[in-house]
């Protein structure tokens, strides 16, 4: 398919990948509107149809725009393996990975290729909103750390003060495949990993304002095993953090290790069987030195729901 006719010269050629695998009845026409929506005009999209058993060629080739570029997979490449897919048939000068769940507003790229200008940068990010099944806003959270060191962006994300999503970040496409395209150990905070390695080495520009939704949904229950991955996972980003920002390593591991057990917990909070889910929280606890209890967790977790619940009952009648 060949690109735009309306495209700028002068504006760089910018890339969205589309990983997919049977989304067609689900979520993925909608995220494919929101990358055809965008108000900048040099852009190409990338689709990569992971091996599905449904009906994703018709959907994507109903479209019918030839910025879209369709590849269907001959064997199920694994979850990432899609991801590197996408980024090595990236033209363009800067790369978003969009999940086929996920969603980004109109002018998504256009601000971020505004915000990096002529500047050459490792990764361009924005704030984020989590939305539900039905693309309603459960949060919002800006992106506060602009203008701070590599150090001070990690610490901020420990602190809330900006979030880590693949639909918020726009990756430097030739330095994410240098440095070996998306990788972490168990391949769950592969977005991270990236962002942290490209912001120390090349540089990064921060948005402040929320141009992208991530989605929030019960798609599969958490096993034991699965957190066991993400706690790995954890430990292995932390190693990364600290060795791109050296000069406060220590500060850096002594926040992190209660920040990924809480993350951690929650994970182990979706699995269905209580002795399972006791299981895991104690695994959580072990392997973060036990540096957040997991009865502060579920405390913290169960005081939202009690003060609820005390407002409810003082707004009802008393009865006599």
């Amino acid at each position: 398919m060949s690109e735009p006719t309306n495209a700028l010269p002068s504006a760089p050629l910018a890339t969205i990948g589309i990983s997919t695998y049977n989304r067609a009845d689900g979520y993925l026409s909608e995220a494919l509107r929101s990358a055809l929506r965008q108000t900048y005009s040099n852009l190409e999209i990338i689709v990569s149809d992971n091996c599905s058993q449904d009906h994703t060629e018709e959907l994507v080739r109903s479209f019918r725009d030839p910025r879209i570029r369709y590849f269907r997979q001959a064997r199920n490449l694994g979850v990432n393996g899609n991801f590197n897919f996408c980024l090595e048939q990236a033209r363009g000068s800067y790369f978003l990975l969009l999940h086929d769940d996920d969603l980004i507003d109109p002018d998504f790229i256009q601000v971020c290729m505004d915000a990096v200008g002529d500047k050459e940068v490792g990764v361009i990010r924005t704030g984020t909103r989590r939305i539900d099944s039905r693309g309603h806003v459960l949060s919002e959270s800006r992106n506060r750390v602009g203008g701070r060191s590599t150090a001070e962006f990690i610490l901020g994300w420990f602190r809330r003060e900006t979030s880590i999503y693949f639909c918020s970040m726009m990756y430097n496409t030739r330095r994410l495949i240098e440095i070996g395209g998306f990788q972490s150990k168990t391949d769950l905070f592969q977005d991270a990993v990236a962002a942290v390695r490209l912001a120390s080495r090349f540089g990064r520009v921060d948005v402040p304002d929320v141009k992208a939704s991530f989605r929030r949904h019960d798609a599969n229950n958490g096993t034991t095993a699965r957190v066991a991955d993400w706690c790995e996972d954890s430990l292995y980003l932390l190693d990364v953090m600290c060795e791109e920002a050296p000069e406060e390593a220590e500060h850096i591991r002594q926040a992190g290790m209660p920040y990924f057990c809480r993350k951690n917990y929650r994970q182990a909070r979706s699995i269905p069987s209580r002795i399972r889910r006791l299981s895991a929280y104690w695994m959580v606890f072990r392997t973060f030195e036990y540096s957040y209890s997991p009865w502060s967790f579920v405390y913290s977790r169960a005081r939202p729901v009690k003060r609820a619940r005390s407002i409810v009952r003082r707004a009802l009648p008393q009865r006599a």
